[in-house]
């Protein structure tokens, strides 16, 4: 039974350290570009979009479907990256685990 003791306090370790990792990533950002940097979206590691900056260049009144095409794109890699991220910083903890569900 000692072994079983052993056990559950590496979990709590686990998991405090799981829920700390968690917190630093809604500080860590990632930046994407579309259309040579024409468009830059920013999303913190929570997947929330924090900043969409469109070149001025790119805005034309004519052509309003690129510039959705770019702000989508532009969003779509950055959760794409937020994505990578998280699974950098939190694969970690299930690395050799085969939980379904788990990041």
């Amino acid at each position: 039974m000692k072994n079983m003791g052993n056990m559950m306090k590496q979990m709590q370790k686990m998991q405090k350290q799981m829920a700390q990792a968690q917190e630093e990533l809604k500080e860590k950002t990632v930046e994407a570009t579309a259309g040579g940097g024409m468009v830059t979206v920013t999303a913190s590691g929570d997947k929330r979009i924090l900043d969409i900056a469109i070149s001025e260049d790119v805005v034309d009144p004519d052509d309003i479907e690129m510039l959705q095409d770019l702000v989508l794109a532009a969003t779509n890699e950055a959760l794409k990256l937020v994505d990578e991220l998280v699974e950098q910083d939190m694969g970690k903890f299930t690395k050799g685990m085969n939980i379904p569900g788990m990041f």
